[in-house]
C-alpha cells in the first residue's frame, strides 16, 4: 500500500446505508453526483454513485464524498477519497471550483471517467457538447485562452514589485513591466479567469499552472 492509499484509507468512514437522494434542479450550483457500473459477484452489475455536497463550505466544514451501492449509503470521505470498490478504486478530487477527478482506476488498465448524473451541472455540460460540439470546442479553448493570459499578465505585473526587492536587485536588476492594466480591467480578467476555471471543472479539466496561477 502506497503512503497515498494509506492516507485514503484513514479518512474512509462507514456508510449508514441511508437511500441514495435524486438530483434536483436547485442543487445544480451545490452538488455533484456520478455514476458507475460495474460486474459484481454472480455476474450481477452493481450500480454506483458518487455524491459530493459542494455546500459544506458554507460551514467551513470538510467536503465528503459519498459511496452509494445500488442506492443504498456505503461509506464516506474527506476529500481527495480514494472508494475500494469491485475491481479497483474509485478515485475523488476537488478543486477550488468544483471537481477536479472523479475516475474509476481498475487494478490492470486505464482509468476511466465516471458518468455525471444528467440533471447536474457536469452532465449538463457534457450534454452540451454532444449536441454542440463544435461550439463546446470553441467554449473550452476561450477558457484556456483566457487562463493563459490571465497566467502571463499576473507574472508580468508581479514580477516588476519582486525585482526591487533590494536582494534581488542585487543579483538580476530591476524590472519594468510593459504592461499597466487599470484596476476594473485586472478585475474583469480575474472573473473571466474565475469563470474559465469553472467551465473547466464541469468538464473535470484541472491543471495546477492554469487553474491556480491563471488567478
Amino acid at each position: 500500500m502506497t503512503w497515498k492509499q494509506w492516507a485514503a484509507s484513514k479518512r474512509l468512514e462507514p456508510g449508514d446505508g441511508r437511500e441514495l437522494q435524486r438530483f434536483r434542479w436547485w442543487q445544480l450550483p451545490l452538488r455533484s453526483l456520478f455514476w458507475l457500473r460495474l460486474p459484481g459477484a454472480g455476474g450481477h452489475d452493481r450500480l454506483h454513485a458518487i455524491d459530493v455536497r459542494h455546500w459544506a463550505r458554507l460551514d467551513n466544514s470538510k467536503i465528503r464524498a459519498h459511496l452509494f451501492v445500488d442506492g443504498r449509503h456505503m461509506a464516506a470521505s474527506r476529500l481527495p477519497a480514494v472508494f475500494p470498490v469491485d475491481g479497483g478504486v474509485i478515485e475523488v478530487a476537488m478543486s477550488s471550483y468544483g471537481i477536479r477527478r472523479c475516475h474509476y482506476r481498475p487494478l490492470g488498465g486505464q482509468p476511466r471517467r465516471l458518468m455525471p448524473d444528467p440533471a447536474s451541472a457536469e452532465g449538463r455540460r457534457a450534454s452540451f457538447g454532444a449536441r454542440r460540439p463544435g461550439l463546446s470546442r470553441a467554449i473550452g479553448i476561450g477558457s484556456v485562452l483566457l487562463l493563459v493570459i490571465g497566467v502571463g499578465l499576473n507574472l508580468l505585473q508581479l514580477a516588476e514589485p519582486v525585482s526591487q526587492i533590494p536582494s534581488v536587485t542585487q543579483r538580476v536588476g530591476t524590472f519594468e513591466s510593459p504592461v499597466h492594466l487599470p484596476i476594473w480591467l485586472n478585475l474583469a480578467l480575474g472573473v473571466g479567469a474565475v469563470l474559465a476555471s469553472m467551465e473547466r471543472a464541469l468538464r473535470l479539466r484541472y491543471s495546477f499552472l492554469l487553474d491556480t496561477a491563471g488567478h
